[in-house]
């Protein structure tokens, strides 16, 4: 994993010292609120709907244990003794103090952690697959690109100030696991037949208001030219992206009223005066950067081979969230924080300290975060998975749900943001209950829940997708059908019009026995929905309607 340098200490510690200052400033009246969101949104202080919330970066994804040990001490010290794992590989903390906010970030400091650009209109934290380096059908380990990206654009002065937020994402695997189809600027790494690292760009990708998946503007691009171009990209957005209307300024809005093809035309005339400049990436400083992964040494196993386990629970364990590895003796672990009466994606501080410990005993100390809400131990032995099973088990976090109905993700909702329209935490919860008895037969089946049309819950990219509506002051909600956020990349569709929050989980429950119900033998849930049809799944739930009424 990243190793943070003298150069990456210094910058992050003159960033706590700056917004120490400007928070003093602030509570002493010196500075307005105006003037003091803007510094406290890109140090990812939000005020929420019953406190402030703050958002850590965990550049994609990846994390140690003696950090993690740290956000668990911090929940406890400053919030409530948990934090919030989200679908942007970030942990946020929802109960925090704005004057403590400084003390926060300067212990983050000390790990090599930080809030910066977790909000506000700039560049976001760079994700990528939750499985870099690690799995087993990667082409191109995307992390030391991730890397040069968040070192280019952290406090870049120039992209301080989009017109909006702006999301980078990174695939470098067969499966896209980095749903890159729904980000401002995504990069699809492989190899050409020279063995080089190169590049497809696409650009335009979003959720929220006015969905939108992501355009080719650029193939074959060379390793070496990835930041000259996201830079004539970034440039050709800040000039003339919309910024008289929040609701129109997002890059997605940009690429669509001009044509994927003209915004690709904007973006080489910037290009042309940036390509083979400066920012040029050079052998050196991609060893520079990879070096800084220093990956663990990973030991072949000997001897016979492990017993088949008699536990049941454990083979479906297995099963469900264990994937393969690059090396054939491990396997990377994912950790469900999908629980009955837990909002979805939550991890206590005991947690978090018992997951650094397991992390020490069986990763090589290395905990990952997905953009499904979970955590994954990357490089357990084969041979100690039984083992880790028991220990997740003591924890209850050995729930074998991965990629399943009940491993749903969710936005916190009415419960705690103030944008939010609806609630979605209990939903969720009472969804997963009324699927529970078919789960098993279900299989594979994405279900996303979000309170507001922000869709922080990427309800857009789901098999199933939940929208929270207000009406008259109640909890509505509309469903829809036949997302992906894969390398396919599909948007789903409405499948009627919006119903109480109490009809939601029987109309899911019908749409999931319909699929039972048609499926081919071997067919998941979306391929079913792709072969049949969103609407003869919304002619089904109307049929039923009929018979009721």
């Amino acid at each position: 994993m990243y190793r943070y340098d003298a150069v990456d200490r210094l910058i992050v510690e003159e960033r706590v010292a700056q917004f120490r200052d400007q928070t003093e400033r602030y509570l002493a009246g010196l500075i307005d609120e105006d003037a003091f969101k803007p510094l406290r949104l890109q140090n990812g202080l939000y005020i929420q709907r019953y406190a402030p919330m703050l958002r850590i970066a965990i550049p994609y994804g990846v994390l140690s244990s003696d950090q993690l040990r740290t956000l668990a001490a911090i929940s406890r010290r400053y919030d409530r003794g948990y934090g919030h794992f989200t679908t942007r590989q970030n942990l946020q903390y929802n109960w925090v103090k704005v004057e403590e906010v400084p003390d926060i970030l300067a212990e983050l400091a000390k790990i090599g952690m930080h809030a910066i650009q977790t909000s506000g209109s700039c560049v976001r934290n760079v994700t990528t697959d939750a499985f870099a380096g690690v799995a087993a059908d990667e082409i191109v380990d995307p992390r030391p690109y991730c890397e040069l990206m968040r070192q280019w654009s952290t406090l870049h002065p120039e992209f301080a100030h989009l017109p909006r937020k702006f999301k980078v994402a990174f695939n470098g695997a067969k499966e896209d696991r980095a749903a890159t189809p729904v980000h401002d600027l995504a990069f699809d790494l492989y190899r050409d037949a020279a063995g080089e690292v190169r590049m497809i760009v696409k650009v335009g990708g979003g959720q929220g208001r006015t969905p939108r998946l992501a355009s080719i503007i650029k193939r074959d691009l060379h390793w070496s030219e990835m930041l000259t171009y996201s830079e004539a990209v970034l440039r050709a957005y800040n000039r003339i992206g919309r910024r008289d209307n929040i609701f129109k300024a997002r890059i997605k809005i940009l690429v669509e009223a001009l044509g994927a093809e003209a915004f690709a035309r904007e973006v080489d005339d910037e290009w042309a005066h940036l390509r083979n400049g400066p920012n040029t990436l050079t052998n050196d400083m991609l060893a520079r950067v990879t070096a800084h992964f220093a990956d663990p040494t990973l030991e072949a196993t000997h001897g016979a081979p492990s017993r088949l386990s008699i536990d049941a629970r454990f083979r479906a364990w297995k099963k469900r969230n264990v994937a393969k590895h690059r090396h054939p003796d491990h396997a990377a672990v994912t950790v469900s924080l999908k629980r009955e009466d837990i909002a979805p994606g939550d991890a206590t501080a005991d947690e978090m300290d018992a997951l650094a410990g397991l992390a020490d005993r069986f990763s090589f100390g290395e905990i990952r975060v997905t953009h499904r809400q979970n955590l994954v131990l990357p490089n357990v032995a084969a041979a100690q998975l039984e083992s880790l099973w028991r220990e997740l088990d003591k924890l209850g976090l050995a729930r074998a749900n991965i990629e399943m109905a009940s491993d749903i993700i969710c936005c916190p909702g009415g419960d705690f943001c103030s944008l939010a329209n609806a609630k979605s935490i209990p939903l969720s919860a009472a969804i997963a209950s009324r699927l529970a008895p078919i789960e098993e037969e279900l299989g594979p089946l994405s279900i996303k829940v979000s309170g507001c049309i922000n869709a922080c819950a990427h309800h857009h990219v789901g098999h199933i997708g939940v929208l929270g509506v207000e009406k008259a002051g109640e909890d509505w909600y509309q469903i829809l059908l036949g997302g992906r956020p894969d390398g396919e990349g599909r948007l789903g569709v409405l499948i009627g019009k919006a119903v109480r929050g109490d009809d939601v989980p029987r109309v899911i429950d019908r749409l999931a026995l319909h699929y039972l119900s048609v499926r081919a033998s071997g067919e998941t849930f979306i391929e079913v929905v792709e072969r049949i049809g969103a609407n003869a799944f919304k002619a089904a739930l109307e049929v039923e309607e009929h018979v009721a009424a």
